[in-house]
C-alpha cells in the first residue's frame, strides 16, 4: 500500500519546530534504512523527556514516513494545538471512558491504510533512575499481532539531557546531541495466529521492549539492567515497606506501653 502524503499541517508543523530543534540539538541519527519505504508499520520508542516526541518526530519526518502519535484526547480540543493535532492525523486516546478502545481501533485503521503509528509502550516518562526503558503496556503488541505489520524498535537519547524528566528548565549549554537509532523489525512470528491472551500479549510486549532496550544499549555503549524497572512492582514494594514500617512503629509503641502517634502510624509526614 502506498504511503500517505505528508500534507499541509505536517509541513507547517515542521516549519515551526525544525529550526529550534536544529539550533538546540546536534544530530546523530542512524538506522533510517530500517524504516519501511511503503506500507503500514509501527514504531516503538522509549520515552525519557517531555520534548523527545519532537526530537524523535524530527528524525521520523526526515525519513519521509511521518508518524501518527497516540496523544491525550484533551489536546485535540485546545484551539490551534487541537487543529494541528487533527490536521496532522494524530490519534486521540480517551482514558477511563467508553471511548477508551477507539485509539486501538484508530491505530489499526491507520496501519491498514499504510501509515506509521508511533507508540510509547511505557505509557509515560521512564521512572528508571538511570533512564532505561521500563516495562511496556500491551497496546503496540495488540496492534502488531492484529495487523501483522512490521514493528520498528527506536531508541533515543539526548533530549533528556536538554530537558531531564520532570525538570522545569532546559540545560542549553553545552549543546546536546539527539541520538536516534532505528533497529530492524522485531521478530514476532512466533506470536501470530495464536489466541490473544494476556500472557501472549505480555510476551510480545517484552520482546518489543527488549528490542528497544537493545538499541538504547548501542547508543549509550553500556548494558541495561537485567530486569526492567516495573512501576507496578515498585508501588507494591513501596506499600509493603510502608506497611512493615507501620507494624514496626506499633510494636515499638506497645513495647513502651503507650499508643502510637499519628506520625508513627504513617498518618502524617
Amino acid at each position: 500500500m502506498p504511503r500517505r502524503r505528508i500534507g499541509f499541517w505536517y509541513r507547517f508543523a515542521a516549519v515551526l519546530c525544525k529550526p529550534p530543534l536544529v539550533v538546540l540539538l546536534k544530530r546523530d541519527w542512524r538506522g533510517m534504512e530500517n524504516i519501511p519505504a511503503e506500507g503500514g508499520f509501527i514504531t516503538a520508542v522509549n520515552h525519557n523527556s517531555h520534548i523527545d516526541p519532537f526530537a524523535y518526530g524530527h528524525f521520523q519526518y526526515n525519513t519521509g514516513r511521518v508518524p501518527r502519535f497516540l496523544a491525550k484526547s484533551g489536546l485535540f480540543d485546545k484551539g490551534f494545538i487541537g487543529a494541528a493535532m487533527r490536521g496532522t492525523g494524530q490519534i486521540p486516546v480517551y482514558r477511563e471512558s467508553t471511548d477508551a478502545l477507539s485509539a486501538f481501533r484508530a491505530a489499526i485503521d491507520a496501519v491498514e491504510r499504510g501509515e506509521c503509528v508511533a507508540f510509547y509502550p511505557e505509557g509515560t516518562l521512564t521512572r528508571d533512575p538511570d533512564g532505561w526503558p521500563m516495562t511496556g503496556k500491551t497496546g503496540a503488541a495488540r496492534v502488531a499481532l492484529q495487523t501483522k505489520c512490521p514493528v520498528i524498535p527506536v531508541a533515543q537519547w539526548g533530549a533528556n539531557e536538554l530537558l531531564p524528566p520532570y525538570a522545569r528548565k532546559p540545560s542549553l549549554l553545552p549543546r546536546k546531541t539527539s541520538r536516534v537509532l532505528a533497529g530492524p523489525p522485531v521478530d514476532l512470528d512466533r506470536f501470530y495466529d495464536r489466541e490473544m491472551t494476556p500472557e501472549l500479549l505480555k510476551e510480545a510486549t517484552e520482546a518489543i521492549m527488549a528490542a528497544v532496550t537493545c538499541q538504547l544499549e548501542h547508543i549509550r555503549g553500556e548494558k541495561a539492567p537485567e530486569t526492567p524497572y516495573d512501576p507496578r512492582r515498585e508501588r507494591a514494594e513501596q506499600r509493603r515497606r510502608t506497611y512493615a514500617q507501620r507494624r514496626e512503629n506499633r510494636s515499638q509503641e506497645r513495647a513502651r506501653g503507650g499508643r502510637p502517634t499519628a506520625r508513627e502510624e504513617g498518618l502524617s509526614t
